[in-house]
Order: C-alpha cells, then structure tokens, then sequence
C-alpha cells in the first residue's frame, strides 16, 4: 500500500531512503534546512567500508582522547563541558567502551557494510543512476611497528569473517603503488572496501529523486511537530504545514534537537571532520588510511581529498586552521614531495557526523510513536551506510521482513 512518506534530512541517509521508497512506489518528500550542496555527506572519505569493523568506542579509545585533549593538532578530540546531554552520552560512551560490547558490535558491522556495498554495486548497475564507484580495496598504511601489529590484528578478525585481507611490506606497496612514494614501513590490505567521489553521487541522486516524482524542500526548518494518539499527523515547518502516514528522521546531527519536541531523548553528539582537495596530480590511486595520523586519501574523480579528525563538540561548522595543517602536514610525512598548496588548505570545508556511544547508528522505530523511522547516528560509516540503511527503512515502512536483524540498532537500546 502507497503512503505519503516525510523524511527529515536530505544527507546520505535521507536521500537513499527516499530512493527505496520511491522504488516502492510511495509518496516521499524531502525536508532539509540545507540547499543540499554542503554538510557531512558532501565532505567525506567516500569510503565503503567492510573493513571498518572495530567501532569508534574501542577500548583505550578514553586513555587516547584524554591524552589528545592537550594537542590541537590531535586526530581525536573531545569538548569537555558541563552539559546534561553531552555528559550522559559520555558517559554512555565510556561503558560501551569494552572488548565484549565491540566484540559483539563486530559482525554486525561488518554485515550492514556488506549489505550497503553490494547496494551501491546494484544502484549503479541498474542504470538509475552514473556515479563514480571503485572497487580498488584499502591500504591501511603504518609508519611504525607498533601501529602496524594492531592493524593486523582487526585484519586477522577480518579474515575470520570471511574478508580477504594481506599484510603488505613496503616493498610490496610499492609494487602496487608505484608512483605515490609512500614513506612507510608497511600496509594492511583490505581488499573487500570500494570508494567514491560523495558530491557527484549526491548531485545525480537528486536529480533522479526529482525526476521520479520525489518532492524536494531545501532551506526548510522543521519548527514543530504535531502528535495523536502516539502517531505524528502533522510537520510544521517555517514555510509550510505537512500531513503525511510516516516521517523518516534522517537529520543526523540535528535529530536530538527536533527529537526533543517529541519528548525523545538520543544519546548523539556531532563529530566534526575536516576536508582539503588537491586537484593537481598526486599519482595515488588506491584509498589509503595513513594510520597513526588518522587521516583518510581518497583517489575521487578529479582530486585527491585528504581528511581526518573526529572533535567531539556542539553544533558548529568553524574551521580550526591548526587541524587543517595537521591533515595537509601528515600527508606530506607519508607522501615523499607531496606539497598542499595554502590555497587548497584555505578551501577546507568541514561537516558533522552523527556519533552514538557505542558506534552503531540508529534504525528503526521507537515504542513512542507508530508511524517514526529513525534513520541517523552513523559517526564516520555515513557514506558506507547509506544504502543499506535506505533499504532498512523502506522494509520498515513497506511493512516488508528487513534485510537484516534491526536489533543492534534499536534506538532505545541501553547503554
């Protein structure tokens, strides 16, 4: 049965929901305070990632953010600051900090990764959409021994999962990277990751949406939010009044702010990461990870981004020079005559990721509301996840078995 679908956000998350539902032949609008040409789904890595199995709440993770709060050139970073929702997610974040909880979080990660990458694969080859997508796999590229022994561990969990992962000598790098002059001691090749250019895809995403009937309304805040009887009848937005059988809340870091007029309480905090572009010639051609630096490169259809960072802070989109320098000064210490122009460094653009406590994002409904999907706190997986997610939420709301068991996801789920 065809019902009028609202989703909340037209990032990632947002858009690929739309796009199953449209396939399911509903109503879908789009609702976003954006122009949708900007925020976290345009200034990613552009990475599909099976092998992101260990989630950000990984033991010792506290010990390092701790020590990294003193440098503000630290791939990590945590705000501290005496704010009721910050703390308790903290705090919430620190107990799903445990070798047994991201144990269990790992295949379940890794199966939604899986899922969305095999997703991309048939959204690509049903002629629906022409974006760029590789299938080139991984390097997780290490300076130092000590980096590379714990990066072969989760590539040793990996293999156990049925993932085709080497450990690779310099020498042997080389030998598939022959013209970026990496200055490493070694890499971890995950070969199972594909990667993408985000902005490209977004761009074609929409104008498929559109040209199939989706409704799109940019630069539109959600002002408040009707409810009877535990169902949501009505959005209100500073522009116009919406009734509809299903909302779809795909705001990211904004969805515990529009949560709270539905007296819903998410543990989410916003993850600020940082993007240059290089359009001169860098001969990199395969996605690395430079380890110790936490600074993602990304080959995209015409550049070469380099990104990085996780700070921990409220909803801003301020550029600090200093962790824009760290990322362009880490890609010189592990690329030989790589240079990041000022100009480059000056266009950095920074988005907000969604960052739960304990690494898994939110999907499903809640026992508040019939007629809400969750579709949002997918930290630094955003783009890896987006199709796997859409499809979840079209499964939900078409009242059809899900592709996956929802329950690592439930929203209410405790910490």
């Amino acid at each position: 049965m065809s019902k009028k679908v609202v989703i909340i956000g037209g990032g990632i998350m947002g858009v690929c929901s739309a796009y199953f539902l449209n396939k399911e032949g509903h109503d879908v609008t789009i609702i976003d305070k954006s122009n949708f040409s900007s925020g976290a789904s345009f200034v990613n890595a552009g990475y599909i990632t099976p092998s992101h199995i260990i989630s950000l709440a990984a033991p010792g993770i506290i010990t390092k953010g701790l020590k990294w709060m003193f440098n503000p050139a630290s791939p990590f970073y945590v705000k501290p600051r005496l704010d009721k929702d910050f703390l308790q997610w903290a705090w919430a974040f620190k107990r799903s900090s445990t070798k047994k909880k991201v144990a269990q979080s790992i295949p379940v990660i890794k199966d939604i990764n899986i899922l969305s990458r095999e997703l991309y694969v048939a959204m690509k080859s049903s002629g629906d959409l022409d974006f760029h997508y590789e299938h080139k796999g991984l390097l997780m590229a290490y300076k130092h021994d000590k980096a590379g022994e714990q990066e072969w561990e989760v590539g040793k969990k990996a293999i156990q999962l049925g993932l085709k992962v080497e450990n690779l000598t310099a020498k042997e790098v080389e030998a598939i990277e022959p013209k970026a002059n990496l200055n490493i001691k070694g890499a971890v090749y995950f070969h199972s990751d594909a990667h993408m250019t985000p902005g490209g895809f977004m761009k074609n995403m929409l104008s498929f949406l559109k040209e199939n009937g989706v409704t799109i309304h940019a630069e539109e805040e959600v002002k408040d939010i009707v409810v009877s009887n535990k169902s949501i009848t009505k959005l209100i937005t500073d522009k116009r009044e919406i009734l509809a059988d299903e909302f779809v809340m795909a705001a990211g870091s904004w969805s515990p702010l529009i949560s709270k007029k539905l007296g819903i309480k998410m543990l989410l905090q916003p993850g600020k990461g940082y993007r240059i572009n290089v359009a001169q010639e860098t001969n990199i051609t395969i996605p690395t990870v430079l380890l110790e630096a936490k600074v993602a490169v990304t080959p995209m259809n015409g550049f070469t981004r380099f990104s990085g960072t996780m700070e921990i802070d409220k909803i801003n989109h301020k550029i600090n020079p200093v962790r824009v320098n760290a990322i362009a000064n880490s890609a010189s210490e592990y690329y030989h005559g790589l240079q990041i122009s000022n100009q480059d460094k000056e266009a950095a653009e920074c988005g907000l990721r969604p960052v739960t406590p304990d690494g898994l994002p939110y999907i499903g409904k809640t026992s508040q509301y019939h007629n809400l999907t969750f579709a949002t706190g997918h930290a630094m997986m955003g783009w890896s996840l987006g199709p796997a997610t859409g499809k979840l939420v079209s499964e939900i709301i078409s009242d059809q078995k899900p592709s996956l068991d929802l329950t690592p996801f439930y929203v209410q789920r405790r910490f």
